[in-house]
């Protein structure tokens, strides 16, 4: 409860700072990842368009609560509309753990359009804790990657990105169920 009190609090101060530290230093408001994913902040309405034609993004997985894109984001209907398909997994900001649920739900979606060939654009807010923890999972299963070598090379592109010990460890329970227990 004080964890989504304190998120709401901060959400919008922090997601100023993230468009600050875009306009003022390197850090990129995305960043592919590999063929299929691309990791990013907020994806805005405006950039719509540039995701969809020049990075053939098909598919949005969102790690934010519905309170924090209400405003700002498209709608699962306007996604459709622009021809992408839309995945939420509600995440408290800051404190917040994706479950081990919601890790395979995400990289299932992933893998769908990675067979497809088309590109999924991955989001929390700023692109760097829960979505990223997200992507990690992604990772793992494509490459059975440690949690720590995911981690590592998200951070080689984007290192910005902040996976915290909560994350980390839902990370290692789905790298034993994704790699350890599939190869046994």
């Amino acid at each position: 409860m004080m964890a989504g009190l304190a998120a709401r609090l901060l959400f919008y101060p922090s997601l100023a700072y993230n468009i600050l530290m875009e306009k003022v230093t390197g850090r990129r408001w995305y960043d592919r990842i590999d063929e299929t994913v691309i990791l990013g902040a907020l994806p805005f309405k405006s950039i719509t368009k540039e995701l969809v034609h020049n990075h053939n993004v098909r598919g949005v997985i969102t790690l934010n609560e519905a309170w924090e894109i209400k405003s700002l984001c498209n709608s699962e209907q306007e996604w459709r509309e622009a021809g992408v398909e839309w995945l939420h997994l509600a995440t408290v900001d800051f404190t917040g753990v994706p479950s081990l649920e919601q890790l395979h739900r995400g990289v299932s979606f992933a893998l769908r359009h990675r067979t497809s060939g088309s590109s999924i654009y991955v989001h929390c807010k700023a692109g760097r804790s829960r979505s990223a923890t997200l992507v990690a999972a992604y990772l793992i299963k494509v490459h059975c990657w440690t949690p720590e070598e995911a981690r590592h090379f998200i951070a080689s592109v984007r290192p910005h990105i902040l996976i915290r010990r909560g994350q980390m460890a839902v990370l290692h329970q789905y790298h034993r169920e994704a790699c350890l227990e599939d190869s046994s």
